[in-house]
């Protein structure tokens, strides 16, 4: 008698199941859009009401901790472990691929694209513990780095402390890479604010020529390098991109100049009926893997720009380290190497390893998504 070698279907998912996923995953949507605002506006609309004392007792709070974000913040461990991030993570879902080890004994800088609409799948798994990070890499206190402007929102800026967020400034990062306990790893997304601005679901469209101030952070502080990207987070929602010579875009530029992040039109389903519009994003895989081995220089600026890949053997390397000596004040030629060049080398290590992490992404081949089977570009 033969053994059948065909895995068994997933069971199907209950309704209330259903549920509670599209609950975690839209109440991370309203988090992030309104949390800040919402309470900006009532800290200083109790101010004209009787519970001013209230308003009064935060913002001296918040006048005293002002500096806690840029000095570590407050991780909060039960926080990572909340059920409703599991619920998130199972609605798209989101995976977190692990092919090689981190050691404990190091810090590390993980440059990590694209940016996205919200950068939903770097915080799943790196501000929360809903795909076991803290047992996949042991000793590791994962941090990303947001925007600083976020921190000067009440309420909020505890909200994301509590998650490991913390500003991406020079001041922050430097402290939690000088600090004696090793094993710090801090998420920068390289692209930012410039980088959502073409997160169109089926292409891959990065900003990284201009950005060299990772590479500066790890040779400062002799931390290793790990390039990270997450496939499926342009599929998300659907973008309005306005051509570049458009007085739209100029408009979001300019914002972005001024406040430090770009307004973008962005929509996804409607929370009850997946043909309306809305809020709820469109349950598409992400899979967070490295997008190609780095063979570690003593000089390295960039993995990218130093390191080759053959276009035929893609290495699914998430964790692949690229030590940096510390060097406190990095001469301009250690770091300025990432050129035109080198955006075409890791767009072609990313085109390898895209084709390679489709089975983990969805079932079949490349060509069942459109956001993995599209040209790769380098804005």
């Amino acid at each position: 008698m033969s053994i059948s070698t065909v895995l068994p279907p997933a069971p199907a998912k209950t309704l209330q199941k259903q549920a509670l996923e599209v609950l975690g995953a839209y109440q991370y949507v309203l988090t992030f859009i309104f949390m800040g605002l919402f309470f900006t506006l009532l800290v200083f609309y109790l101010l004209f009401t009787s519970l001013w004392s209230f308003s009064v007792l935060y913002l001296v709070w918040l006048y005293l901790d002002w500096d806690t974000p840029n000095r570590g913040g407050r991780r909060c461990l039960w926080m990572r472990n909340w059920t409703v991030w599991k619920q998130q993570r199972d609605y798209f879902p989101i995976k977190l691929v692990k092919t090689a080890e981190l050691p404990p004994d190091r810090n590390y800088v993980l440059g990590s694209h694209p940016h996205g609409i919200m950068g939903t799948g770097i915080f799943c798994n790196f501000s929360t513990d809903s795909n076991d990070f803290s047992r996949l890499f042991p000793g590791l206190q994962p941090r990303i780095a947001a925007l600083a402007g976020l921190f000067r929102l009440p309420v909020f800026r505890e909200y994301i402390m509590f998650n490991g967020v913390c500003p991406v400034s020079r001041q922050s990062l430097d402290f939690i890479l000088s600090q004696p306990q090793p094993g710090q790893a801090v998420v920068i997304l390289i692209g930012g604010a410039q980088e959502a601005l073409h997160a169109v679901p089926g292409e891959h469209c990065i900003t990284l020529r201009k950005r060299k101030g990772f590479v500066r952070l790890a040779l400062r502080h002799g931390a290793s390098l790990v390039p990270v990207y997450s496939f499926g987070e342009n599929d998300i929602f659907r973008l309005k991109a306005f051509a570049t010579d458009s007085w739209q875009h100029l408009c979001q530029v300019t914002f972005k100049r001024l406040l430090g992040f770009s307004p973008c039109i962005f929509w996804g389903r409607g929370l009850f009926s997946a043909s309306s519009w809305g809020l709820l994003p469109f349950a598409v895989p992400i899979t967070t893997v490295g997008e190609c081995h780095v063979q570690g220089r003593v000089a390295v600026a960039a993995w990218a720009a130093e390191a080759p890949c053959s276009p035929g053997s893609p290495s699914l390397q998430w964790a692949s380290p690229s030590p940096c000596p510390s060097a406190p004040a990095p001469r301009r030629n250690r770091w300025t190497t990432t050129t035109g060049s080198s955006s075409r080398l890791w767009s072609s290590c990313l085109r390898t390893t895209r084709d390679a992490v489709v089975s983990l992404h969805l079932p079949g081949s490349p060509s069942s998504n459109p956001g993995l089977g599209l040209p790769v570009e380098s804005c």
